[in-house]
């Protein structure tokens, strides 16, 4: 099936108007990218949720995916009325059919962590067979090994798991990091999470590199329950407001890696388990750190939980 891109820009306030508008009118999707990316007057914006409101660029790019023999003008014209705007200047652009299953796949190559640790498709070939090889098929949980914090977390895991340690992975997503913390030898393994489509996807994808770890929704995970090493791959905001949480899941002694920080944003997370943990940045991958501690022994005796 082939289709037809519709793209125009908006401002920052209408950005949800508009998107909502267009799906109402018939669009099959919408997409928003900044129009300045890649030059000088590039903003930066990451959607961190904060007071649940969704982030903009000031001028932002729509793109509404519509099939190909709709006619994308009326449905614009349809989209303006309900969102009670003006008709934008806008242009159109054939998407040609093509194999989108192979043309998906092709995005998706071996990943190499460290030289024995790498995360592989399931339609590739290992490059290092007797590496520890996860097997992952990308999803709609966030985790393949591609984003920059799911590699320093690999990374972490790899550095300071032994066997027979057990790790907690807070916002599992897709599973990767419990699957490698078990391939890795460390036992018991659990990830927990509060999207059930997440815990259903780790679940599928812990089957698939036949390990023994346990996912369930954050709301099982037994309040007394402490584990040797605790990841979290998240986002800043909910991780500072986490704190007091993971702290109480982490045994006296044991060891916290923190990701989907912004290096900007290293001392507010840091400032948050200051009470609990000694904290330092521990490795940065472009603009991402991941922030590495251990539980003081004394704080044990001082959990607000």
């Amino acid at each position: 099936m082939s289709y037809v891109a519709l793209h125009f820009d908006g401002s920052a306030e209408d950005g949800d108007t508009w998107s909502d508008a267009l799906l109402q009118a018939g669009a099959l999707s919408v997409d928003a990218t900044d129009p300045r990316a890649g030059t000088l007057d590039e903003s930066p914006v990451f959607d961190e949720p904060v007071d649940s409101e969704r982030r903009w660029w000031p001028i932002s790019r729509l793109t509404a995916l519509v099939a190909a023999d709709t006619d994308a003008e009326a449905l614009l014209k349809r989209a303006s009325r309900i969102a009670a705007r003006s008709m934008p200047i806008f242009e159109t652009t054939r998407i040609a059919d093509q194999d989108w299953v192979r043309a998906t796949q092709a995005q998706f190559q071996p990943i190499r962590i460290t030289d024995d640790l790498w995360i592989v498709p399931t339609w590739c070939t290992a490059p290092v067979a007797d590496a520890i090889n996860i097997a992952l098929d990308p999803g709609v949980a966030f985790g393949t090994g591609a984003h920059p914090t799911t590699r320093l977390c690999l990374a972490w895991l790899r550095s300071v798991v032994s066997r027979g340690s057990s790790v907690l992975d807070y916002g599992c997503g897709s599973g990767i990091l419990a699957i490698a913390a078990a391939k890795l030898g460390a036992h018991p393994v659990m990830g927990v999470d509060i999207d059930p489509q997440a815990v259903t996807s780790s679940i599928a994808n812990g089957r698939l590199n036949d390990v023994d770890a346990t996912f369930v929704d954050v709301d099982a995970l037994n309040a007394s329950a402490r584990f040797d090493n605790v990841v979290a791959n998240i986002l800043a905001n909910p991780l500072r407001m986490l704190a007091p949480a993971l702290a109480a899941h982490t045994v006296d002694g044991g060891s916290i890696a923190l990701a989907g920080i912004l290096v900007a944003q290293v001392d507010d997370v840091a400032t948050a388990f200051a009470p609990w943990f000694d904290m330092s940045i521990w490795r940065t991958d472009d603009d991402w750190a991941l922030l590495g501690g251990v539980r003081r022994r004394e704080a044990a005796r001082e959990d607000p939980q």
